[in-house]
């Protein structure tokens, strides 16, 4: 009777191994189906796709197509095409989240969408603007308005071992806004810009309580170069979509110099932020 008894514990144990090792390999073939978006771009224009994530990865199936991370962020993706006409070809991008996203890319000569934001709910603390509010055509005029403009902001600036950060503009278009930016280079040393970016923080910070960061990213940079020469100053408009600062906080803007020391931060109260100076 114990030899009966082990045989049919020795069975079952089989059997179920041998159902798991079958459910293990069912689950293995399984597929879904992951749909591609889809973009137009033109050899004229440069169209940009905001990620939730830092990007990691990026596949292009052709090399009719050009791809590049943003200067200054990682979670900027900007395409456009290296020739006419192309063939409809794919972009592949991997985040930092792991996830694949798929694009099927045409050629067009004046594409209907110049800006697309994937952010959606997945990451609350990025600021960006949606796509169907975007003109780049209208962009680039507004920024020229801006970067040409006699209109000053003033007490807004830092500097350090012979450079000069200034914000010295601040305009506003309907849902945008434009931030005029002066750099001044007094040495003889080039300033190698690693980046230029922007931050709504808590204007105190508790040990007691969690600090929130609220990047802004712009959706156009006029002029934006990564070198300031030495004795030599430049002009940088950033657009961006419109906001005011909440009780408490701040706009943080950063300039950090790539391989080097000389970092400057301006702060920016809300009080300089809604005199913003209409333009058209």
């Amino acid at each position: 009777m114990k030899k009966i008894s082990a045989v049919m514990i020795m069975g079952i144990f089989l059997l179920i191994t041998t159902l798991k090792v079958q459910a293990q390999i069912n689950t293995a073939w399984q597929t879904k189906a992951i749909e591609s978006y889809h973009v137009a771009v033109a050899f004229s224009k440069t169209t940009n796709i905001i990620f939730p994530y830092s990007i990691v990865s990026v596949d292009i199936g052709s090399r009719d197509v050009l791809a590049q991370k943003a200067k200054g962020v990682e979670n900027i993706l900007q395409i456009k095409a290296a020739k006419d006409n192309f063939p409809q070809t794919n972009i592949s991008i991997i985040t930092a989240d792991g996830k694949l996203t798929s694009f099927l890319v045409d050629y067009a000569e004046q594409p209907s969408v110049l800006n697309l934001s994937l952010t959606g709910a997945a990451k609350q603390n990025i600021i960006s603007i949606p796509s169907e509010n975007i003109n780049q055509e209208q962009m680039e005029h507004y920024a020229s308005v801006a970067s040409e403009s006699k209109e000053k902001t003033r007490g807004i600036k830092d500097k350090t071992f012979g450079i000069h950060l200034k914000l010295n503009g601040i305009f506003i278009h309907d849902d945008i806004m434009l931030l005029r930016f002066h750099i001044v280079n007094e040495t003889n040393i080039n300033y190698d810009i690693d980046q230029l970016r922007l931050y709504i923080r808590d204007q105190k910070k508790s040990k007691r309580t969690a600090t929130q960061e609220i990047e802004i990213l712009p959706v156009l940079e006029q002029n934006n170069i990564s070198k300031i020469a030495g004795q030599s100053d430049s002009t940088i408009v950033f657009v961006v979509p419109k906001f005011t600062i909440p009780d408490k906080k701040y706009l943080a803007v950063q300039l950090m110099e790539k391989n080097g020391g000389r970092h400057l931060e301006l702060h920016v109260k809300n009080k300089k932020i809604v005199k913003a100076v209409p333009i058209e």
